[in-house]
């Protein structure tokens, strides 16, 4: 099967992966007249008086957007507004298909920071929530913030969904092989958005961040590097208590995790046997993996993730973002904490039973019916004891 040639077929002939479906049918100047004029002026006269009475009347409660400059798509990188629509439906499409919510996809056609957040304020009143999607780092750190206090739940999912589903991986991880959170050695192979993301989701978690190396293109990240920006300044800080030097094969030895959010094949088999016993290797580099399964196995892995379909615990964002978002809209959340996050990697762990933990499986199939119930559940909990 030729996936990118039947995938450019199956988008050509449907012209897009989704659409907008009315709710009613308008049949008759009766159903005219409650539908538009005369009968709508009565909600907006509502709303008008009471701006919370949107969420009654109108699709603002339900809906989110998928939001893009387009500057780092998948593993494309920077190629623009329109060839990043066709992501930001299929996130729409998968957001409807697994929890329900009417997603919209737009593409903004700057990259200018600045402008884009001011757009993005603009358009919030329409909104329940908003997903940033494939936004390049530093940037995307800058934008997310910035829109923390619009009342509605933002998150960039490059971030935060990856990180949730990390986190939820090394949970069921851990309890595999006998290791505690405080006590790993982890290092991550890249140092940008979505790195950042999973480090600060284990810091929060309790895992022990003096005990963790990032690396980047350049290598390690330690207090004597002098090119570092704002970000890796404060990883710095925080991170490789023991102030290493050098590169992946220096830092992986000894190492209980390797997180690998970075470029294909970097991770060789003498590297996993140089890792403690029973190590535990999330390669998510796509389309092609750090390492591929069979190897980081054969070198005396315990445990292996990818981000791919087709091998087994992949690290898929859709196990997250869907029950995120829909808790965080069922309880009106203003805001997605770490708390939330940790309790929705929480429940995404919770959903592999034990007899699947015990066989090696660590992350549960996206298509669990079982894990948008229990992450929304558990980030409306979340939410509601936080406030």
């Amino acid at each position: 099967m030729d996936v990118n040639k039947e995938s450019l077929e199956l988008h050509e002939k449907l012209k897009g992966k989704i659409e907008i479906v009315s709710k009613v049918k308008v049949k008759d100047r009766r159903d005219l007249s409650l539908l538009y004029t005369p009968g709508v002026a009565e909600p907006c006269r509502k709303i008008a008086l009471n701006k919370e009475d949107v969420y009654k009347y109108t699709m603002k409660g339900n809906t989110v957007a998928v939001i893009s400059d387009g500057s780092a798509v998948l593993g494309l990188g920077n190629i623009g507004a329109e060839a990043g629509l066709p992501v930001m439906e299929g996130k729409c499409l998968l957001f409807k298909e697994f929890a329900g919510i009417d997603a919209i996809p737009i593409c903004l056609a700057s990259q200018d920071v600045d402008e884009n957040i001011k757009t993005i304020r603009n358009i919030a009143p329409v909104l329940g929530g908003i997903n940033l999607e494939d936004f390049k780092a530093p940037e995307c750190f800058k934008v997310e913030n910035a829109l923390q206090d619009l009342g509605i739940p933002v998150m960039h999912d490059d971030q935060h969904g990856t990180a949730v589903v990390v986190l939820a991986g090394l949970i069921n991880s851990l309890k595999l092989v006998g290791k505690k959170k405080e006590n790993v050695k982890i290092v991550f192979s890249g140092a940008g958005a979505a790195a950042s993301g999973i480090f600060n989701l284990l810091k929060n978690y309790g895992f022990n961040s003096g005990k963790i190396i990032m690396i980047d293109s350049k290598g390690i990240i330690s207090k004597l590097r002098k090119d570092l920006d704002e970000n890796k300044k404060e990883l710095a800080r925080i991170t490789n208590s023991l102030n290493s030097q050098g590169g992946l094969r220096e830092a992986i030895m000894g190492a209980d995790i390797f997180i690998g959010v970075s470029k294909a094949g970097l991770l060789d088999e003498s590297m996993v046997k140089s890792m403690n016993s029973n190590a535990i290797v999330f390669a998510m580099a796509n389309p092609t993996p750090e390492i591929m399964p069979d190897l980081a196995l054969k070198a005396g892995a315990k445990v292996v993730a990818t981000g791919r379909s087709d091998f087994s615990n992949q690290v898929n964002n859709v196990l997250a973002f869907p029950g995120i978002f829909r808790g965080a809209l069922d309880c009106r959340a203003k805001r997605i904490t770490n708390r939330m996050k940790i309790a929705a990697a929480e429940g995404i762990a919770s959903c592999v039973s034990s007899d699947l933990l015990n066989s090696g499986t660590i992350i549960p199939s996206p298509f669990d019916k079982n894990v948008v119930l229990k992450v929304s559940e558990a980030v409306k909990k979340a939410w509601m004891e936080e406030n």
